[in-house]
């Protein structure tokens, strides 16, 4: 559901990328030309016609995101017009997708806008999700991530329970401002047997997401090693994700409100609806499996 994709070929693509008056974001083909290697217009011509029968066999409207325009160039004595074309971020992938399989470029650009594309899809998803769908959806992103997390910490030298105890502490102390777990649970009002990451909503869960995967590529990354280096990193990162969320004007992780609903009852709810299978239409019930999939 979350990418993170951070190399190269992302900034060069990032380059070239436009905003028009709305917020809306294309590409250039004359410019995307250049960039895919093609040195003569007729024949990157020939791969956007192939992409946008593509577009056209996907039922996708072919001139909203293929759209015409021309940008005056130096010609001389005087400017001159050039046909040049506004492309989507779908047409871009189309056209990477029908461009010459040989080139290095090509296979950059198929794994860019693939990527990107996808990332729209799941976020046009995500965002017409329910609050309780959406703590399901990023509690079972973090547990996921947490796994990994643990690997990576293992390999920087946290080797025992009580030193990822230690670990995982100094990273809630960062993002929640020298609050550790003890704290927390304390502020929420929860009992021993009761998880901190249960008893969150969506937009703390998603700060806490944010901590769990930046401190992990930052271990692997920087090859930490040492537990009181890594517990230092998982330290900063937290502490730069609660100064980030300073300088956008959101709320600190600790003055979010803790939901009535655990985590716990939400997929207790979600598995009863789906051995009775009533109410809920099919969207529902995918949601349901998805998020009993990752308990």
């Amino acid at each position: 559901m979350f990418f993170f994709f951070d190399n190269n070929e992302e900034n060069t693509f990032e380059e070239i990328k436009h905003i028009d008056e709305n917020g809306q974001e294309y590409w250039l083909a004359r410019e995307l030309q250049e960039v895919l290697e093609y040195k003569e217009w007729r024949n990157f011509e020939k791969v956007i016609d192939k992409a946008k029968s593509a577009c056209l066999n996907s039922e996708n409207v072919e001139k909203s995101h293929f759209v015409d325009v021309n940008k005056m160039v130096q010609g001389g004595v005087a400017d001159i017009p050039v046909h040049d074309i506004k492309l989507t971020r779908y047409a871009c992938y189309l056209i990477a997708q029908n461009g010459d399989p040989r080139k290095e470029t090509i296979a950059l650009a198929q794994t860019y806008f693939a990527v990107q594309t996808r990332r729209q899809e799941l976020q046009d998803q995500f965002d017409q999700l329910t609050e309780d769908q959406r703590r399901l959806a990023i509690r079972g992103e973090l547990k996921e991530h947490n796994k990994s997390l643990v690997e990576a910490a293992q390999q920087a030298g946290v080797e025992t329970q009580q030193d990822f105890a230690v670990f995982q502490n100094r990273g809630y102390q960062g993002l929640y401002g020298g609050l550790g777990q003890t704290e927390i649970h304390e502020r929420k009002g929860l009992k021993k047997s009761q998880k901190i990451l249960d008893h969150m909503g969506s937009e703390e869960l998603a700060a806490n997401l944010f901590r769990a995967t930046q401190t992990d590529a930052k271990l692997r990354r920087d090859q930490i090693q040492g537990k009181d280096a890594a517990n230092q990193t998982h330290y900063e990162v937290g502490a730069k994700v609660r100064q980030t969320i300073e300088e956008l004007g959101g709320t600190m992780p600790e003055d979010l409100p803790t939901p009535e609903k655990s985590i716990k009852t939400l997929e207790k709810e979600a598995q009863k609806r789906l051995e009775h299978r009533t109410e809920p239409d099919d969207e529902q019930i995918s949601m349901d499996l998805k998020s009993l999939e990752r308990k």
